[in-house]
């Protein structure tokens, strides 16, 4: 099998899996990029194209399966979505960024095994507004920067923080990374023109993998089959944020 059909296998498994749990996949997609010697000029774009196709896939099959609530996303989306636009423009050092994301990323893991107690409650408390603004521009400019849509960030600040269940943080996730993907492109929209060739294919597996994976996880996987799933993701971004 040549590496292309591989890469192509892998993207589908990759949108399943994030889009399963109402993410968009960015940094799945990155990881593979490297793994298979992208151009880094062709990574950052791509994955937001990709990232925007999959959130949009994920936060329909969630939406209609009622568990989005906007008084969650909004919230974060008045800063996130500007600070997105920023942080696209901006290039920083991302070996020191990448260390510590992995150890909050960690940090998150273990308390979704319940290595510090229960996680999952049916009891949900109110956002913290103030809070909820200074998370949400610090998850969007951070997003901003490496070309991600934040939801792996978001997710877990929403279940440490008791303010949505389960499968309302996947539809609020996803909607939070197709906004922030559509800011990262604009912000780094000098870079468009660096788009792989080969976009349409990649995007169209995505989509597949997308649909599939976010149907299987809005309407037929439980919340401890929910929890487990993204614990594995947020596994998979971590390893990649340490081995690349």
């Amino acid at each position: 099998m040549s590496p292309e059909i591989i890469f192509l296998f892998l993207i589908a498994i990759v949108a399943f899996l994030y889009a399963s749990v109402g993410h968009g996949g960015a940094s799945g997609y990155l990881a593979l990029m490297v793994i298979f010697g992208i151009s880094p000029l062709l990574m950052k774009p791509s994955a937001l194209i990709l990232n925007i196709f999959v959130s949009a896939i994920a936060f329909f099959q969630y939406y209609r399966q009622g568990h989005f609530k906007w008084k969650i996303l909004f919230p974060f989306i008045i800063t996130s979505i500007p600070l997105s636009f920023l942080g696209a423009k901006i290039q920083i050092d991302a070996h020191i960024y990448k260390i510590i994301l992995a150890l909050c990323l960690l940090l998150a893991i273990l308390r979704l095994l319940g290595a510090f107690g229960k996680l999952l409650s049916d009891q949900t408390k109110e956002i913290n507004l103030t809070l909820a603004l200074i998370i949400g521009g610090i998850i969007g400019f951070i997003s901003g920067m490496i070309g991600i849509g934040g939801g792996i960030l978001l997710s877990p600040v929403l279940l440490l923080l008791h303010w949505a269940n389960m499968k309302e943080t996947a539809a609020v996730s996803a909607a939070f990374i197709f906004l922030n993907s559509l800011a990262g492109i604009a912000g780094a929209f000098s870079s468009l023109e660096n788009i792989s060739s080969q976009i349409f294919f990649w995007a169209t597996v995505g989509i597949i993998g997308g649909t599939t994976g976010a149907f299987y996880g809005s309407s037929k996987f439980d919340n401890k089959i929910l929890k487990y799933i993204l614990s594995i993701v947020l596994i998979f971004a971590c390893i990649k944020l340490v081995i690349t």
